[in-house]
């Protein structure tokens, strides 16, 4: 899963990045509104992560734009303001979550996964295809026949992309997309060694290929 990080401070914007890298999230951060825009227009995101007072183009203003070009990307205002004033413009604006500084990370990951739950439209913290079951909170893996599996952090965002969208087919370099943030290394086939690697951990049967194409998890019944 692939965040953007708009945050001008560099040590805040360090220890975000640092924490939801940590948490399997590819992290990519810029440190002012008009390079989020710019982002957002030739990058696709599961989430934004925006701060408000920002060099550029202020963040409520940056949170207008994107909602006028009909971006819905999930969005999550991180911010030292606490004015009512501006945090019923951030939600009215279409903000799907306002956290105020300072804030423990463990809290900013949990209200990530609430805005993705409901921009999911589900209410738990579980992937299910009716095969394969992911805990988004303990990255532990469930099959009828390998109860509570602990995947490593690359082998969970893997995972985690393929429920996201079963029955979709995703290619190497979709894949690559969510395992990778800017200035990580793509390591030469490491979308395979993971592949395998799951496929030992859960079975050969929990990820289908499809020659030329890519690979999926099945729709479920």
């Amino acid at each position: 899963m692939r965040i953007l990080l708009v945050e001008d401070d560099p040590m805040i914007g360090d220890a975000i990045q640092g924490a939801l890298n940590d948490a399997s999230y590819a992290t990519d951060w810029v440190k002012n509104g008009l390079t989020a825009l710019a982002t957002l227009d030739t990058q696709h995101y599961d989430l934004v992560l925006l701060d408000l007072g920002l060099p550029g183009k202020d963040g409520l203003d940056v949170l207008d734009s994107i909602r006028a070009r009909n971006n819905p990307v999930p969005l999550l205002i991180i911010t030292a303001r606490d004015g009512l004033d501006d945090r019923l413009r951030g939600l009215d604006g279409g903000a799907d979550d306002y956290l105020l500084k300072p804030f423990d990370m463990a809290e900013l990951l949990a209200r990530m996964r609430a805005v993705l739950r409901r921009k999911g439209g589900t209410a738990l913290s579980l992937l299910d295809n009716g095969v394969v079951s992911l805990d988004l909170v303990s990255k532990q893996a469930t099959t009828a026949d390998n109860p509570d599996v602990q995947l490593s952090s690359r082998e969970f965002a893997l995972l985690q992309a393929l429920l996201i969208r079963p029955g979709a087919i995703l290619s190497r370099s979709e894949l690559e997309d969510r395992l990778y943030g800017w200035g990580n290394e793509v390591e030469s086939n490491a979308v395979e060694f993971l592949i395998h690697a799951l496929r030992r951990k859960l079975g050969s049967h929990v990820i289908k290929n499809v020659r030329g194409m890519g690979w999926m998890v099945s729709k479920g019944a």
